[in-house]
């Protein structure tokens, strides 16, 4: 098996090109080939056995979605995207990079199908973002797609022809709508969404987070750790029993920040709770006031996704993965 990452030096991407790394399989099937592609070159993981292919490409550049489908990869992981508070500063970045990028990757997979009949499996990462104010909690499988940012209208305009291209049988695609990732290792990013980490990644290492929105803004979270275990149950879901609706709401849990900050405090203690700074921003106050607090995932869960109960286990996988499990 051939597997595709594009969007591989991203933090998900490197965690799942790891995990499928160590595991050398997927769905029972051996790993002979990996390909990793980013805007910047993806680092190879350690201990694959089987051929890496690290490449520097933009998706979105003339061609290069082409060169990537050549080779034939039986699944494609797309993981590209420019972020939220990005793509809302930037608006010809953001529907280059999240629009017209996929629509290329989608397109260069049509013509290879019309070839020789190539129809891979393609597992798109999509985001709770497509869904806008004035929301119900918790939100059902089945409401509308009305996103409030560029960055959810770029996302659902992808699902629409993720859903359609598979309906054709040019692939065979599933579209992952991915809680908010909590906590995000490394450093803090342009998310918009970049505080509901800083505010607990910052005080576990004893350094200060800003937080810019209220404690009672609640919102839909899951670790990294799930997220990579979402990828790789889309990529080995019998997609037959996903049916036409092929964008899913994952599980995850909702909670306020307060909530947040509560779970730091009993895992952490009173000083890292401390080490929290509030500073009002405007921009993020508006951009969270439409965001979804929690959804349903109804169909998600029949389908054997899973993720954490409790923010407690969310940032204790925080320890185990990326602190050595010591705080």
């Amino acid at each position: 098996m051939h597997i595709l990452i594009i969007g591989a030096a991203g933090m998900v991407g490197r965690k799942l090109a790891a995990k499928l790394s160590a595991d050398g399989e997927l769905g029972g099937m051996p790993i002979s080939e990996l390909t990793l592609v980013d805007v910047v070159t993806p680092q190879a993981p350690d201990g694959f056995t089987g051929k890496v292919n690290t490449k520097e490409a933009d998706l979105s550049a003339p061609g290069e979605a082409g060169s990537l489908i050549a080779a034939r990869p039986d699944v494609i992981f797309h993981l590209a995207a420019i972020v939220s508070g990005e793509a809302e500063l930037d608006f010809e970045k953001g529907y280059r990079i999240n629009l017209d990028g996929t629509r290329y990757l989608f397109d260069a997979i049509r013509l290879a199908n019309g070839v020789d009949g190539y129809r891979p499996r393609v597992v798109f990462t999509s985001s709770i973002a497509v869904v806008g104010a004035p929301l119900p909690y918790p939100i059902p499988d089945d409401y509308h797609t009305t996103p409030l940012t560029s960055y959810g209208t770029q996302k659902a305009i992808c699902e629409l022809l993720l859903s359609d291209y598979s309906r054709r049988s040019i692939f065979d695609g599933i579209a992952i709508r991915l809680p908010t990732i909590c906590i995000r290792p490394g450093k803090p990013n342009k998310a918009a969404s970049g505080f509901f980490s800083n505010i607990l990644r910052e005080p576990l290492v004893g350094r200060q987070a800003v937080l810019p929105v209220s404690e009672d803004v609640r919102h839909w979270h899951t670790s990294p750790r799930s997220a990579v275990g979402f990828l790789i149950h889309g990529a080995t879901i019998d997609l037959e029993t996903v049916g036409p609706r092929r964008a899913l709401s994952m599980p995850g849990l909702s909670a306020t920040v307060g909530e947040q900050i509560e779970a730091l405090r009993r895992v952490a203690g009173d000083r890292a709770v401390a080490l929290i700074r509030r500073k009002p921003d405007e921009m993020i106050i508006k951009m969270v006031a439409g965001w979804a607090p929690g959804f349903e995932a109804t169909r998600a869960k029949a389908l054997g996704f899973i993720a954490e109960t409790s923010f407690d286990e969310i940032i204790r996988v925080h320890i185990e993965d990326e602190l050595g499990g010591k705080l």
